[in-house]
């Protein structure tokens, strides 16, 4: 068994932790606010995570020293906006032979890195291996151990293989391996604008085949931008790609749904975040997936919409109108 510090006592941070204990490793689950640390210790119980009993076995800890140290396996797990802020904070006391894994969705605004991308990054003169865990997985269902089907990347196999066999249980988590770790990482921070787009859809009530064409539309859009970066275009029909999709935008645990749900009910920018309660992450890579769009001289009318919406150049309904007055063409015409 393996000793693990998680990152992060977010929904999914806790899930994990939940999960990893049960498998029988020492999970040390780490959160930079006093508060919840105490909270969680006392209660085993999180308040994004109502009627989860949380496992007694986690240790839980406000002190990021001993969340590092001596362990075998580093799991960030924060917002992707914190990533790079956490993975300093944790830098003096890493140590090789760890291996790091991300869990974090997202592409840092300014220098268009994936969240493995900025661990490497901060953590460059240790060279530690990264892995990136991610997949169809909402920390609601995770926490209480509903089956659920995940995929470890990393560009060096054997150290995905390692991760696959940690994060495995026979009863509820099916771990599968991929070296594209690039194409796993852009599914899982993109994913999160097309969820946004179908809630909008689905706040002004448009229906099952508005749904699917978003979805569908949507996953073309980030196909484009996999391939102009060099990823494998079979991750994108994959676990990652098709199937976190999916999840995403279809799902009541979705916040990136809700976010776009109750922005096509008419509510403020300001008015959804305050209901949602959690970060939307979304939201977070929205400027990054248009900085790759002008990169790469792309054309995503999905995302542009969902950008103009939450910049306040255009209204939701407008926006539906906009995308069907587009150019016809061919449904194969790809880039």
């Amino acid at each position: 068994m393996k000793k693990i510090g998680i990152l992060g006592a977010g929904t999914w941070g806790t899930a994990l932790a939940n999960l990893l204990t049960g498998i029988g490793h020492h999970v040390t689950l780490w959160s930079k606010f006093p508060e919840d640390v105490e909270t969680l210790t006392n209660t085993h119980t999180h308040r994004n995570l109502p009627g989860v009993e949380i496992s007694d076995k986690i240790y839980f800890s406000n002190d990021i020293e001993e969340s590092v140290k001596g362990k075998d396996v580093i799991v960030i797990a924060t917002p992707s906006v914190y990533v790079r802020e956490t993975t300093a904070l944790a830098r003096p006391f890493f140590s090789s032979n760890q291996i790091v894994v991300t869990v974090s969705k997202g592409i840092e605004e300014g220098t268009l890195m994936t969240t493995s991308e900025i661990i490497h990054d901060v953590l460059k003169d240790k060279d530690l291996p990264v892995v990136a865990l991610s997949g169809p997985t909402h920390a609601e269902e995770v926490a209480i151990g509903l089956p659920t089907l995940i995929v470890s990347a990393c560009e060096d196999i054997k150290y995905a293989e390692i991760i696959q066999n940690v994060f495995y249980s026979s009863k509820c988590l099916r771990v599968y391996t991929n070296d594209d770790i690039l194409g796993v990482e852009l599914c899982g921070a993109l994913k999160n604008i097309i969820a946004i787009a179908v809630g909008m859809s689905d706040g002004l009530g448009y229906g099952d085949n508005a749904r699917a064409a978003l979805i569908t539309r949507g996953l073309r859009e980030i196909t484009k931008i996999g391939l102009a970066m060099g990823a494998n275009i079979n991750t994108f029909s994959g676990l990652t790609g098709i199937g976190d999709i999916v999840v995403t935008a279809t799902s009541a645990h979705s916040r990136n749904h809700k976010a776009g749900y109750l922005l096509g009910q008419g509510y403020s920018l300001e008015e959804t975040l305050e209901k949602v309660g959690m970060v939307v992450e979304g939201l977070n890579s929205l400027e990054a997936a248009i900085e790759l769009e002008k990169k790469f001289n792309l054309t995503l009318p999905i995302i542009d919409t969902v950008y103009a919406i939450i910049q306040g150049k255009t209204d939701v309904k407008e926006s539906v109108t906009a995308l069907f007055a587009r150019k016809k063409q061919n449904e194969l015409n790809f880039l």
